[in-house]
């Protein structure tokens, strides 16, 4: 099984748990490499995010783990750079790129908090077309890789978090299809690495990793390649399942 989890949360940003817990319990489960990816700050929504000065501490405190720990496993310190923060990545030792908002005017809207934050986004900006909006999400997924200097798409079709069995708009329009393909076309071309996201049905949300099936068949067959990834935000989510979607890697 991947031993490997890059895609992990604390106490520092939304996580449940210190890094530390996150460690042993990652030692615990045979893990050879843990990576910290803690939520970079966004000046306009401080709620989960890494604030500036506990972006400083969680840098020392990864660097003292990577120490203490270095004979039981290899501990990476990451960041998972929301689209629509301006914090530097320098120094990381990677970084997620993800979008967790679309901007309307002046407002940044969250396309994974509930479903009725997207319904009323997509009456009040989008004219009631979900798909509109959908195209809107994907138009910033697909510069997020320039953007953020991303090594990692971190759960590329986020935007289908609340809509398992069609609960919000159908992914088979031909108007969604279009989009999230020219958004994979783009980023296929930075070479940046697709992750396999479990995090989701961690939590509930899903019965399906992101992406899609029918995202991941095309990314394949475009020569992307992919990691998996629990988005632990508890010990419990670190490589969550990953036996199960083990074989999507290949």
């Amino acid at each position: 099984m991947i031993k490997k989890e890059l895609h992990s949360h604390t106490t520092f940003c939304d996580g449940n748990n210190t890094p530390e817990e996150m460690v042993k319990a990652a030692i615990e489960k045979g893990f050879l490499t843990l990576g910290f990816s803690g939520h970079s700050y966004t000046f306009f929504d401080e709620r989960y995010c890494m604030s500036k000065a506990g972006t400083r501490q969680y840098k020392e405190e990864i660097a003292r783990l990577k120490e203490k720990y270095k004979s039981d496993i290899e501990i990476l310190c990451g960041t998972e750079q929301d689209y629509y923060s301006d914090m530097p990545t320098e120094g990381y030792d990677y970084v997620i790129g993800s979008v967790h908002y679309m901007k309307a005017g002046d407002r940044y809207i969250p396309v994974d908090e509930t479903p009725d934050i997207l319904i009323s986004a997509a009456k009040k900006h989008f004219g009631g077309d979900m798909i509109e909006l959908c195209r809107r999400y994907y138009e910033t997924v697909a510069d997020v890789a320039a953007k953020t200097g991303a090594d990692i798409i971190g759960h590329f079709d986020l935007i289908t978090k609340f809509n398992e069995n069609g609960a919000l708009f159908d992914t088979n329009d031909e108007r969604y299809i279009h989009a999230w393909r020219q958004s994979a076309d783009r980023l296929l071309k930075t070479g940046a690495v697709f992750e396999i996201n479990t995090g989701a049905i961690a939590r509930g949300y899903r019965t399906a990793p992101y992406p899609a099936p029918d995202i991941i068949t095309y990314l394949k067959e475009r020569g992307a390649t992919f990691i998996l990834s629990g988005d632990a935000h508890s010990t419990d989510g670190i490589g969550y399942r990953f036996e199960d979607y083990e074989y999507l890697l290949d």
